[in-house]
């Protein structure tokens, strides 16, 4: 692990997969994190003016979701996406964008699979992508909501 700091160590044994797959990864998590830190200061700037008003929040904090939910007047599911205007609802965004990494990796390395004419992995990492898509939509159930 010599080297300068930040300057990606060399991994000889890394097939080019894993290697795209890194560098995506490593580039999303940065840029999500950044997007994340630039939305929270804008809501606590009250840029744009937030949907729950920051005074209310510790008050609202201990509500189960459905709960909490019900008390603000917003539906469960995607409905956040029609309030990215509202402070509050603007730091999903780069949430949403964190949580669909894997399925954007898992994109970006199929066209390698079909170049080296691995069809297992194309389908492995095709099917991948399908379930994390329909667990996201919530066609298939997942946990937390």
């Amino acid at each position: 692990m010599e080297g300068k700091a930040n300057t990606p160590v060399s991994s000889p044994g890394a097939s080019e997969e894993q290697k795209r797959y890194a560098a995506v990864l490593g580039a999303m998590m940065k840029i999500g994190f950044v997007l994340l830190v630039i939305t929270f200061i804008l809501y606590l700037a009250g840029v744009p003016k937030p949907h729950v008003p920051v005074g209310d929040v510790s008050r609202l904090w201990g509500l189960k979701g459905e709960k909490y939910l019900e008390a603000i007047g917003v539906e469960k599911g995607w409905s956040w996406m029609g309030r990215l205007g509202e402070g509050d609802f603007l730091n999903f965004a780069p949430i949403a964008l964190l949580a669909s990494i894997t399925a954007l990796c898992y994109l970006t390395i199929i066209p390698i699979f079909i170049k080296k004419k691995d069809m297992v992995y194309v389908v492995l990492a095709s099917l991948e992508i399908v379930i994390l898509v329909l667990a996201a939509s919530g066609v298939i159930p997942s946990g937390g909501h």
